[in-house]
């Protein structure tokens, strides 16, 4: 069939979009790409603080799917609301790729090595706050702009280092200043980070049964807990939430067999004053296993380790924004 993609304009975002149109022509499909301008795209000078980032990389493809001008959006599905709107249906999950952020710098080894009074580059409230946290030393500073135009202001020196998405330099062969893979129990991904989030209309039968073998079962559980606690959080607010889940096999000594667990982290953090709340959870994969409801206990966890406060005070931020 003649399937039409809807994507955005951006380097990593054409990538994304040529990569899926590949795996389908190679299921015999004739694929299609149109390029939507997005809010986000036209607001390139204005931080997310400013305006929200909720729906400002999707809305307008998500009308052109609507009025059936496209048949399939790709996202990253870190952009997608946690709650899509009524028409529409999250279709695949592909495997993930490494969902971590890294420390990307020209003279500077690893975070922990900056100097005091350092700068780092970032657009994401989420690692503004978590970086406060490690360290409050430093100065965290607004950075919008594709990869591309992040590491030239890199390289120009208006920054001493710049934190991004591991996945988005992986693809695009942009990892030569990466100096550091941080790990998610010290430095939280967002929700869905890493992975792509194919998007159809929810009745369009045939389109979806074409993008099924897209759809990977592990990324699929990992990523619907992390929107379930991300959602459970309220996480259309400002305030920084980082949800990470991923499949751990350990070994069970009575059995002598590997058993599948989840494990997943949380953060909510205030880049305002740097206070934390944090939590790690595991939990047995069973057959027929709710990842939702993983999801949901972990934001439980969260808000048992006083993550109230700080969604609160996102909240009001929100109100008076």
């Amino acid at each position: 069939m003649n399937l039409r993609i809807g994507s955005r304009g951006s380097q990593l975002a054409l990538w994304q979009a040529h990569h899926v149109a590949g795996l389908l022509r190679e299921q015999g499909h004739s694929v299609e790409i149109e390029i939507i301008k997005t809010t986000g795209d036209r607001l390139q000078e204005t931080s997310f603080a400013e305006v929200g980032s909720k729906g400002m990389f999707t809305k307008e493809i998500e009308e052109a799917l609507a009025d059936g001008r496209i048949d399939l959006a790709v996202h990253s599905l870190k952009d997608l609301p946690t709650e899509l709107l009524e028409p529409f249906a999250l279709a695949a999950t592909p495997p993930r790729v490494d969902a971590r952020d890294v420390f990307v710098s020209v003279h500077h080894a690893q975070l922990a090595l900056l100097p005091r009074g350092a700068r780092v580059g970032t657009s994401s409230q989420r690692r503004r706050a978590q970086l406060g946290a490690l360290r409050p030393d430093v100065e965290a500073v607004e950075f919008r702009g594709n990869v591309d135009t992040r590491l030239r202001k890199l390289a120009e020196g208006q920054v001493d280092a710049i934190l991004l998405a591991a996945a988005g330099l992986d693809r695009l062969g942009r990892t030569d200043w990466v100096r550091e893979r941080l790990n998610p129990k010290d430095f939280c991904p967002a929700a869905g980070q890493g992975a792509l989030g194919i998007e159809t209309r929810k009745g369009d039968e045939a389109v979806i049964a074409a993008l099924n073998f897209l759809d990977h079962a592990d990324t699929r559980f990992a990523v619907t807990a992390e929107r379930a606690a991300l959602a459970a959080l309220g996480g259309g607010c400002q305030v920084p939430i980082g949800i990470h889940c991923h499949p751990v096999f350990t070994e069970n000594r009575s059995e002598g067999a590997a058993e599948l667990w989840d494990e997943i982290f949380g953060v909510v953090a205030s880049p305002e004053t740097g206070a934390v709340a944090r939590i790690v959870h595991r939990a047995p994969r069973t057959e027929g296993g709710d990842p939702a409801a993983l999801g949901r206990v972990a934001a439980q966890m969260l808000i048992d380790a006083g993550a109230r406060p700080l969604l609160a005070a996102g909240n009001r931020a929100l109100r008076e924004a």
